[in-house]
């Protein structure tokens, strides 16, 4: 007898999808039990990996392509071959809390860091906060501000301070900061000072506008999440502010506070206020919760206690306070510039004159010869140097911060005129691209591996040594024509004009012969900044060396005896001609000259070192003598004419207005 079949089987079974066998309800519920039994051993395993401990990192990299055009780009880096002695987990924090020495871009960025710690969900499972800012490689467009990577130009100090203000709300996105405002007292910074003044209120409204809005930096921190200190500095330090505040009218009173120094020195001590104010702030990185603290520095000159740099420098980065220093640009290869003065009282002489003052130079050491084109050292065609003065600038670029260099004139490629000089400035006759500049940044480290460098590399040692040398000028007001009455008049005047060259003569000789020492090694100098200077320096000894002596024999010929080929002629002239015919040795001179000089303009164009070297190859090295007439007898005649003629009686000049030195800048 046949078993009616049950409905219920029968569901399951086209359910599952099973022809020719009938689907229990037996089988059913094994296959139930089965699978909740492997669904929760699933669950525990995965929940077994959340509560592991993570020992792997999370590792990223990104690499950007970015196109820069003509932009020149440096191949390679090149460190002291003796390590920093600071340079590691040095700060407060440890190894969590260490920060690069030297930030710089590259090709590649490479980010490792730990996952976040665990956070408990509503239902009792911990994940991993994921919620953070992912580093990726750099994206460079042409005028990138990098960190670390050199001085950053601008024409005039309101541009730094609006990125100071953005520096300070990516701190504050960070942790509760504390500001540090730094003025230099120097009278030559007045004008400076008080376009800043105005700029701060804009700075703190911007900021008070941004909390108003609820930005997240300010929101996450409480009450008070931005402190400011006001101080200023000249011979010592002085605090407007005794403590960090947030009182707005008493930060505005502070900066308006500040008053030229009286010290009559005019010295500034800037790294040992730098070192003070980090001292003083020091608890605030140590204390729960933690603050940010960021120093930003206003001067227009090198600072005067050089020695203190590295205690300096070692301090800030110990407790990890970037420093941002608004200052001028450095003259090139130069310790002083020349600031064009004009008394600010309308009762004494209003026309300028040129004050000296220390902003330079751009490197520990200069790395420039002494060899002015003709004139004083005050009316020397200076050039801006790319950045700031080396102790503020490895001070900035050390410790993660930035230095501006900041002049009214500045703009690339284009001659300044020195009346072109805005009062209370520098005069630069020319500024360079930053970013062609950026391959030539100085060497940012201590003097005991600067030493290091120099004696690892002859050619590098022989530009320093050089460049120590007293000031040399090439031969100035050169007599150039000799006219001919009798001999013995001829002969006097050659020997006068020979005593110029004799006196320059053995000065140049020795500054030729310590840089011909370093040309062994030339071949291993890799770096553009010590190419560059080596390469001018010794093109422009030896470019002088063969003008001055070839100069020197040409007048000893002449008094050996001139024959005029036309008997009406009366004047010999000295011409500047290509070809050096002295010698053979002033001949190799000269094509060692050009060659150096030449290959500064080929491989280092729009640089200070092109400029130079482009201005020595305008005058040939060679001379020659060119006879002419000139009627020296008939001058000679009108010359005693005139002297017995009346002299008229001359005009009485309107009276002039006292004049004053410029005081200490």
């Amino acid at each position: 007898m046949a078993t009616a079949e049950n409905p219920r089987v029968r569901w399951w079974s086209k359910l599952l999808a099973l022809p020719g066998r009938v689907f229990s309800l037996r089988d059913a519920s094994a296959w139930l039990v089965s699978c909740v039994l492997h669904l929760t051993m699933l669950l525990a395993m995965a929940s077994l990996a959340l509560y592991a401990p993570i020992r792997e990192r999370l590792r990223q990299s990104s690499v950007s392509i970015v196109e820069l055009g003509d932009v020149p780009l440096p191949q390679e880096f090149h460190f002291s071959p003796e390590a920093h002695d600071q340079i590691g987990a040095l700060s407060e924090g440890g190894v969590l809390a260490a920060r690069a020495s030297a930030p710089a871009e590259a090709a590649e960025s490479r980010v490792t860091y730990d996952l976040a710690p665990m956070t408990p969900t509503p239902g009792g499972i911990e994940v991993q906060d994921l919620n953070r800012t992912i580093l990726e490689g750099p994206s460079l467009p042409e005028n990138v501000i990098i960190k670390g990577s050199g001085s950053v130009g601008t024409t005039g100090a309101a541009g730094a301070i609006d990125r100071i203000t953005h520096e300070i709300l990516l701190s504050l996105d960070e942790r509760p900061t504390v500001v540090a405002w730094l003025f230099d007292q120097s009278g030559s910074l007045k004008p400076q000072r008080e376009s800043i003044a105005k700029r701060f209120d804009r700075v703190y409204k911007e900021l008070g506008v941004v909390e108003a809005s609820g930005n997240a930096a300010f929101k996450q921190h409480g009450e008070k999440p931005l402190l400011t200190l006001i101080s200023e500095f000249g011979n010592s330090i002085n605090l407007l502010t005794p403590k960090p505040t947030a009182e707005l009218t008493e930060i505005k009173a502070a900066v308006r506070a500040i008053q030229d120094e009286e010290n009559a020195s005019g010295r500034e001590n800037v790294f040992q206020s730098v070192a003070f104010l980090a001292e003083k702030l020091r608890h605030y990185r140590l204390a729960t919760p933690r603050r940010n603290v960021m120093i930003v520095i206003f001067t227009d000159e090198a600072g005067d206690d050089i020695q203190a740099l590295d205690p300096a420098v070692d301090l800030c980065r110990k407790l990890e306070i970037p420093v941002y220093v608004i200052g001028v640009p450095a003259p090139f290869g130069r310790e002083t510039a020349y600031v064009k003065w004009i008394d600010p009282d309308p009762k004494f002489d209003q026309s300028p004159q040129w004050a000296p003052v220390h902003q330079g130079p751009e490197s520990m050491m200069p790395e420039r010869l002494k060899l002015f084109f003709g004139g004083r050292a005050e009316e020397e065609e200076q050039l801006d140097s790319g950045f700031g003065p080396f102790g503020l600038s490895r001070l900035a670029y050390e410790t993660g911060g930035l230095y501006f260099t900041v002049h009214p004139n500045r703009e690339s490629g284009k001659r300044v005129e020195r009346w072109e000089s805005a009062a209370m400035s520098t005069y630069f006759s020319m500024f360079f691209d930053e970013r062609i500049m950026r391959n030539y940044r100085p060497d940012y480290v201590s003097a005991k591996q600067y030493a290091a460098v120099l004696k690892s590399n002859r050619a590098c040692a022989a530009l320093v040594e050089a460049s120590q040398l007293s000031a040399m000028t090439e031969m100035e007001n050169v007599r150039l024509r000799f006219p001919r009455v009798d001999d013995g008049q001829f002969a006097r005047e050659l020997s006068e004009a020979q005593r110029k060259a004799a006196r320059l003569e053995p000065k140049i000789e020795a500054l030729a012969a310590i840089l011909r020492q370093g040309e062994r090694d030339r071949k291993k100098v890799t770096t553009p900044r010590w190419q560059a200077g080596f390469d001018l320096a010794i093109g422009r000894a030896l470019a002088v060396k063969v003008r001055t002596e070839g100069y020197n024999a040409m007048l000893a010929a002449a008094k050996q005896g001139l024959k005029f080929k036309d008997p009406k002629d009366d004047t010999w002239e000295l011409r500047s001609v290509e070809s050096v015919s002295i010698s053979s040795a002033l001949e190799k001179d000269a094509d060692d000259a050009k060659k150096y000089l030449n290959r500064v303009l080929a491989e280092h164009k729009g640089t200070p070192w092109a400029v130079d070297a482009e201005r020595e190859l305008r005058q040939p090295l060679g001379w020659e003598w060119k006879e002419s007439f000139s009627d020296v007898a008939g001058r000679i005649a009108q010359a005693e004419a005139n002297r017995n003629q009346p002299r008229p009686e001359p005009k009485p000049e309107p009276p002039k207005k006292p004049r004053r030195d410029p005081p200490p800048l």
